[in-house]
């Protein structure tokens, strides 16, 4: 059976949290494979919110596993909040549903500190982090002076490597509030050491060798979903850099980020919504600053489930999508929040854009190319009806199901699924990745 790989197709927040969520019922293993708590993925299950930053969307599935890969970075409090919510209403009662594996990276206050301290001090030019302390640890990581989930099983260990990490960053911390003309934090190391090997023992019960379990399913069929966080435009290779997030978030970090070789990989399915968003600092050709963007933002609550930044919201981008389908490799495509489109009389796609004044139909590498380029747009008859009760494309009104069809042929890859409301049942499959 297949083994699948879910990306966002845009600049993240496209629904991957409903689709994984979806699909885990045909999946054994739900593995994220990158990012951190800098991600909200948002399920809504008989009417309940869930929001997790961390462990995997199929959580809230009884039977089925979770693994929070290598590639991922760890703030030890917020996963832990996480693990306790979850089993006060009733989930994770079995410690053998999670697993965290040992090598990935965990993020310290000083990660905090330095995130927070680099946006205040880059002012008008910031990138529009979280301040949740990703980018810092990542960068820890790649320098190899980042402290790994071991590390906060093994006191005298932890305590060298905090030691050895406070003395290095203790300067540039001093030199940022300065320049930001903010208070310098102070970061004790007994304190710091305390709290975190109190996390260690506490996650104890799920740290393991991710790599050596996932490769034992595999061995045994099992059937595993890679869930990726934020999307395609974000990844620190293949995004708007530098208006991007601190990992890589396509197809391929699904290998690397899990521990696994990439033939283990069979298939991709991009998740798209049926508009566009971005949150933070960054090139948006196809965003609606006016009356609609409003609309589109109140009626698809467009509000960041990390932040609550309120979303930026534009016409839907094929442009984006083609790119996303061809770094991604992808199998289908899912189209989400199609329900937030009724009730307009038309719509736009964007196909291509003028970039001074000559017509290209793919993304443009420069950033300051994408900053200048003008949409083309291909308009749509809009259409009135609430699609929340669809559960077959026939059931959609014929200008949904010609916009669904559109979108479809510009971007080269077919609509595998469309959702029409928030609750997973509330969703449209036309064919499961995980049948052959």
């Amino acid at each position: 059976m297949p083994n699948v790989v879910v990306v966002g197709a845009q600049w993240g927040d496209e629904g991957k949290g409903k689709v994984v969520d979806l699909l885990t019922e045909h999946a054994q293993v739900v593995v994220r494979f990158q990012g951190g708590n800098n991600a909200g993925h948002t399920l809504v299950v008989g009417g309940v919110k869930t929001v997790l930053h961390l462990i995997p969307s199929g959580i809230l599935h009884q039977g089925k596993t979770c693994v929070i890969g290598n590639g991922t970075v760890i703030d030890p409090a917020v996963l832990l909040k996480e693990i306790d919510a979850l089993r006060a209403r009733g989930f994770l009662s079995d410690p053998a549903q999670l697993m965290i594996s040992d090598h990935a990276h965990v993020i310290f206050p000083w990660h905090k500190h330095l995130d927070i301290l680099r946006e205040k001090r880059r002012g008008a030019t910031a990138i529009g982090t979280t301040g949740r302390g990703i980018g810092p640890a990542y960068e820890d990581k790649v320098a190899r002076n980042g402290i790994r989930v071991r590390d906060l099983l093994n006191e005298t260990r932890l305590r060298r490597r905090v030691k050895e990490r406070l003395a290095a960053v203790g300067d540039e911390l001093g030199m940022l509030a300065r320049l930001a003309r903010a208070e310098e934090p102070l970061l004790s190391e007994d304190e710091i050491v305390k709290e975190y090997l109190a996390h260690g023992n506490r996650l104890r019960e799920f740290v393991g060798d991710g790599s050596l379990f996932l490769a034992e399913k595999v061995r045994k069929g099992a059937r595993i979903l890679f869930e990726g966080a934020q999307g395609t435009l974000l990844d620190v290779d293949h995004g708007t850099y530098p208006y991007v997030t601190s990992s890589n978030t396509v197809a391929g970090q699904a290998a690397v980020g899990s521990g696994l070789g990439p033939t283990v990989l069979d298939r991709v399915m991009g998740i798209s919504k049926a508009y566009t968003t971005r949150v933070g600092g960054g090139p948006f050709p196809t965003e609606l600053d006016d009356a609609l963007g409003e609309r589109l933002r109140k009626i698809g609550d467009e509000f960041g489930a990390t932040t609550g930044r309120p979303r930026r919201c534009g016409w839907l981008d094929v442009v984006v999508l083609r790119y996303a389908a061809r770094v991604n490799g992808l199998w289908g495509l899912a189209l989400t929040k199609l329900d937030v489109l009724s009730g307009l009389e038309s719509l736009k796609i964007c196909t291509g854009y003028l970039l001074d004044g000559v017509e290209v139909t793919e993304l443009p590498g420069d950033l300051e190319d994408l900053e200048r380029v003008k949409p083309i747009y291909e308009e749509l008859p809009g259409w009135v009806d609430r699609l929340s009760t669809a559960r077959t494309l026939e059931d959609l009104p014929e200008a949904a199901r010609k916009y669904v069809r559109r979108v479809e042929e510009l971007c080269g890859v077919p609509v595998v699924c469309v959702s029409v409301g928030a609750e997973r049942g509330e969703t449209i499959l036309l064919q499961n990745p995980f049948r052959t």
